[in-house]
């Protein structure tokens, strides 16, 4: 999987003078059946999440509140993405190794996940990562 597959996704936006509502629906706005739901939260000033890749999982990640920067890697090419409006998330497809950092005060980084958990999924060796990605093409 390339990285170009990873994408920034707007979610419907509703408003009025009482706020905002946005809206997420399975196959409509994300392109999978959503099997988990996990956020972060709390992250000390500094920290750093996730540096993990997926052999089969996709997820959309989205600052629900605050921001974060996410760095995507392919093995061949790298990108980062902002995060900071709650009505935009972040879609990662499968063999993409991911990290998160740069958390602003109070941010939480809500996480839609294609699969539900299953260590055999990780790469948790960004060395192997590289190995098996540049392999696959």
């Amino acid at each position: 999987m390339s990285i170009d597959a990873c994408k920034i996704v707007e979610f419907p936006k509703i408003t009025d003078s009482r706020g905002a509502l946005s809206f997420i629906e399975n196959h409509r706005h994300i392109p999978f059946d959503i099997k988990r739901v996990y956020y972060l939260y709390d992250i000390a000033g500094g920290a750093a999440r996730a540096g993990h890749g997926h052999q089969a999982l996709q997820q959309v990640l989205i600052a629900v509140s605050g921001s974060f920067d996410v760095l995507l890697d392919d093995g061949f090419k790298k990108i980062k993405f902002h995060l900071n409006r709650s009505y935009q998330g972040l879609y990662i497809a499968p063999m993409i190794w991911r990290e998160i950092e740069n958390f602003s005060s109070g941010a939480v980084c809500l996480a839609l996940a294609s699969e539900f958990y299953n260590e055999s999924d990780y790469y948790r060796s960004y060395d192997q990562f590289v190995a098996v990605a540049r392999g696959v093409r």
